[in-house]
């Protein structure tokens, strides 16, 4: 019987190979841009085309390679970068493995040209599917570009799974920015599709920053650093004001190298605790510098993933360097120690808290009814928004000009009383079957109990049930802006509007491209009352994508539930007595009026049974 074992062929290990290097285009960007870190390049040029389906070029001005260099730099684990495996605990370049250029050779097509500064001519080398086709001198400048056409072209059923141009462009933006932002020294530029992305200059990290991400973080930046004997920490953290409910703006980077960790993630945001809300993220650029042999790079095969001997101490160093430079720079609260808290009405300063002191205030204080010159304001703050249980009579004016009201309740013992008429309420206030709780809650009588509603939960499963319907359909109305705002957006979230631009139109937005990464909005769904069209646009987009962080969800349910969120109901919002029966009427024809967005419910129901529970037996 014949051996069954048997080595594979090149190309097929390298196409095996390629399927952990190489996942989508980004993948492959991230390890032509290290590469041409690593070649000592001060100016690097990224062309892409088709979210990079079709084609991927980096040009450096490196140090580039002779000829045979060159061609053994498509050879399997051939590099430059490490001799033995002590090495494996000294490094410090992004490359070190040998795989990145034979992976990317064995699923795409890809032209090489490279030239040394001392060499008169250059060399070019056109491999597909790990063929060399072509070795040839070429006339080139100093430096290398490295061309990927037609990734996954032999592959048909990988290149199946990628997604849509916007949705890979957007990774791509992603890797692009955290190489940017590694190396602020160096220049950086990204065409798509002939339309320039980024032109970055070299530079100071602030400014790097604010290139990448836009004017606005010029003013939210606080610098942070951090020295000590076991790791370096330096950077820059964002303004608690400046934190977002998206991640995507978190940065840490060791050795100049981008990694993802959860854990000293939690670092940062311990150390805004109290600062902002639980559901929000910071935003943070942080380098780490630690000696090499305390760390484990050689992880993943993304290399995003690293591991440390002594996590704990990093750890408590970025929450330390976090905390200092948020008190340093007066970002965290302080106590002022001039006013006397005991002797000073600190809150009347503060709407908020004004606000709330006297919605306390009017249930809380009881005014007796003076006859002169006065009203029963005080009793009727008691029961203000269910007047029905107030009845009011007016006494007659006397001789000396007495107006003032007495209020009297109907009862038993005084039984002429009960053909005196109930005012009717005022406009906006309850009817007596249906009222306002806090402004939170919505109290409805039923004929065996109370219903009561959580108006935000309800509106927002309205709303999305609406909203799907419309986006099925296609079919939402539209109301057209009487000033169409400027949305300017970074590159990600630009390239993520594009890819929505068929569902918000269903949705009744009118959006069309203005360039430079900035969209027109000429028209917003009907039924929204918004004063800030801007505002509602830039906030729809945030929620999306804080949605697609948190649930997996498909495009258009995302963005139902993104905008019903957004555009519905808040709690401390007063609606009048049509509004409330108007939602209550809305919840109950939806096909699922129990539970809103979150899973939480949206209406409970007190029965009658139970109201008399709570006095005890019933009075006969």
């Amino acid at each position: 019987m014949s051996d069954l074992i048997q080595l594979l062929p090149d190309a097929i290990a390298n196409q095996i190979a390629a399927g952990e290097v190489v996942q989508r285009p980004s993948s492959a960007l991230k390890e032509l841009l290290e590469n041409a870190i690593d070649a000592g390049a001060t100016k690097v040029q990224v062309i892409v085309k088709e979210a990079g389906k079709q084609l991927i070029q980096v040009i450096d001005n490196g140090k580039g390679m002779s000829a045979t260099d060159a061609r053994m730099s498509f050879e399997r684990h051939a590099t430059s970068k490490i001799r033995t495996s002590q090495d494996l605990f000294s490094i410090r370049t992004f490359g070190f493995r040998g795989e990145a250029l034979a992976s990317i050779a064995a699923v795409a097509q890809v032209e090489l040209k490279t030239r040394r500064n001392a060499d008169e001519l250059g060399t070019l080398i056109h491999i597909e599917g790990s063929e060399v086709k072509k070795q040839e001198p070429v006339a080139t400048t100093p430096g290398t570009s490295v061309s990927m056409k037609n990734l996954f072209f032999n592959v048909p059923a990988r290149r199946n799974f990628l997604k849509s141009n916007p949705v890979e462009m957007r990774h791509i933006v992603e890797e692009f920015q955290r190489v940017a932002l590694a190396y602020s020294e160096i220049g950086f530029s990204l065409m798509q599709n002939d339309m320039e992305i980024y032109n970055l200059h070299p530079g100071k990290l602030s400014q790097r920053i604010v290139g990448i991400f836009g004017k606005n973080y010029q003013t939210q930046l606080v610098p942070c650093e951090e020295l000590t004997p076991h790791v370096n920490v330096k950077g820059y953290i964002g303004k608690p004001e400046s934190a977002k409910k998206t991640r995507g703006e978190q940065f840490f980077f060791v050795n100049n190298r981008y990694i993802k960790s959860s854990y000293l993630n939690h670092a940062v945001s311990n150390a805004f605790e109290n600062l902002i809300q639980p559901d929000q993220h910071p935003f943070y650029v942080l380098f780490l510098e630690i000696d090499p042999s305390h760390i484990d790079i050689n992880v993943h095969p993304t290399k995003t993933e690293i591991k440390f001997d002594d996590e704990r101490t990093v750890y408590a160093v970025i929450r330390a360097a976090v905390k200092q430079a948020l008190g340093a720079h007066h970002v965290v609260p302080a106590l002022d120690f001039s006013v006397d808290v005991n002797f000073e009405d600190n809150w009347s300063s503060d709407a908020q808290k004004k606000a709330d002191v006297d919605r306390e205030y009017s249930y809380k204080t009881f005014n007796t009814p003076e006859f002169k010159k006065s009203s029963a304001s005080g009793w009727e703050r008691l029961f203000e928004g269910n007047q029905t249980f107030i009845q009011e009579q007016k006494r007659p004016v006397s001789e000396e000009g007495d107006d003032s009201e007495v209020l009297t309740f109907s009862s038993k013992a005084n039984p002429e009383e009960e053909s005196s008429s109930f005012p009717k309420p005022a406009e906006g206030e309850g009817t007596g079957t249906t009222f306002q709780v806090e402004l939170s809650y919505i109290v409805a009588q039923m004929s065996t109990g109370l219903l009561i509603l959580d108006q935000q939960a309800a509106h927002e499963r309205i709303l999305y049930e609406r909203y799907l319907r419309q986006l099925k359909l296609a079919q939402g109305p539209s109301q057209q802006c009487l000033f169409p705002p400027v949305v300017q957006l970074n590159p990600s979230d630009y390239e993520l509007v594009v890819g929505l631009m068929g569902e918000l139109h269903s949705l009744g937005f009118m959006i069309s491209e203005f360039g430079n990464n900035a969209v027109l909005v000429q028209g917003v769904p009907a039924d929204i009352q918004v004063k800030n069209e801007k505002e509602l646009f830039e906030g729809l987009i945030e929620q999306f994508k804080n949605f697609k962080n948190e649930l997996s969800l498909d495009n258009r349910e995302n963005l139902a539930r993104s905008l019903a969120r957004k555009s519905s109901l808040k709690k401390g919002q007063k609606l009048n007595s049509q509004e409330m029966e108007t939602l209550v009427g809305q919840l109950f024809a939806c096909q699922n009026p129990n539970y809103g967005l979150g899973g939480n419910k949206t209406f409970v129901k007190l029965d009658l049974s139970s109201i008399h529970s709570f006095f005890g037996k019933s009075h006969v």
